[in-house]
């Protein structure tokens, strides 16, 4: 007797429930995860509205949008809320990169895909890990340091041999990812992710597109400057997505561009909170 109550210790709860617990809690992860996302987004796209509209001096990147929200007293709780969804949001995009979480398969169409997801759950990582920091130190991330963070790394970069060729494959990359983007935002079919009824696929599908090509176009323009600092060996060329931003109005008619960007951004920032609630979201069956 006491031998089968040592095994019942043992093996609790059983390796079913364990996996489906693991699973929950990864699903409830990813879900806050893509309302963190689609807070980041809304946010950008207010700021960069409030620049095109001249009501703000400029758009500004998420590091300095977060140390924005952090001026007023509730920006602290919402700073955290968002950090721990990204950090979530994170895991999930491993997982999908992995483990195939989305069922793409194995073509070279699905490991793009799938490599896509994964340099997306470090972009998200990286920004959760800043927004702790700046709970952590009260520290204020201005737009200028950002500016100074894209010339930095760029300098680095090409101080690797062929450094300036790295640098253009990653502005390259940078494109690729752009026009992705805007294609996806044209052709995807985004009611498949979604487990939502008619009339809210109807509503939600239309955010999507406009937000991912916006988002596509916003990536171009910021791999349009890497592609120049790479090409003239100049880390000074590179911008950030803030700085990218400013480029963008600054060209003809580029107020209604910044400003229809951002309710673009915005798009994609409402499209987030609705994937958050409907969202196919099947954790692969080895975890657990």
């Amino acid at each position: 007797m006491a031998h089968a109550s040592v095994w019942k210790l043992k093996h609790w709860p059983p390796k079913v429930l364990r996996g489906l617990d693991l699973r929950t809690a990864l699903e409830w992860a990813s879900r806050l995860g893509y309302a963190a996302r689609g807070a980041v987004y809304v946010g950008l796209g207010g700021l960069a509205l409030l620049a095109a509209t001249d009501l703000a001096p400029r758009a500004r990147g998420a590091k300095a949008m977060l140390a924005a929200w952090a001026q007023w007293p509730p920006g602290l709780v919402l700073i955290a809320l968002v950090a721990a969804g990204l950090a979530g949001f994170a895991v999930w995009r491993g997982l999908q990169a992995g483990f195939d979480a989305d069922r793409h398969g194995t073509s070279p169409k699905a490991w793009a895909v799938r490599a896509g997801q994964a340099v997306s759950g470090l972009v998200y990582g990286s920004l959760a890990w800043s927004a702790l920091e700046l709970l952590d130190e009260f520290e204020d991330v201005g737009e200028a340091d950002e500016e100074q963070t894209a010339d930095a790394t760029a300098a680095s970069i090409l101080a690797l041999p062929h450094g300036d060729l790295l640098l253009l494959l990653a502005g390259l990359v940078l494109l690729g990812v752009g026009i992705g983007g805007v294609v996806q935002g044209l052709a995807q079919d985004f009611a498949k992710r979604l487990d939502c009824g008619e009339a809210a696929c109807r509503r939600l599908v239309p955010l999507a597109r406009f937000g991912y090509a916006a988002r596509g176009l916003a990536t171009l323009s910021v791999g349009l400057f890497v592609v120049g600092a790479g090409w003239h060996a100049r880390s000074s060329e590179a911008r950030s997505w803030a700085g990218a931003l400013q480029a963008l109005e600054r060209q003809p008619f580029g107020s209604w561009l910044l400003a229809g960007v951002a309710l673009g951004l915005v798009a994609f920032g409402v499209f987030g909170f609705g994937e958050a609630v409907w969202r196919k979201i099947r954790p692969p069956a080895e975890i657990g």
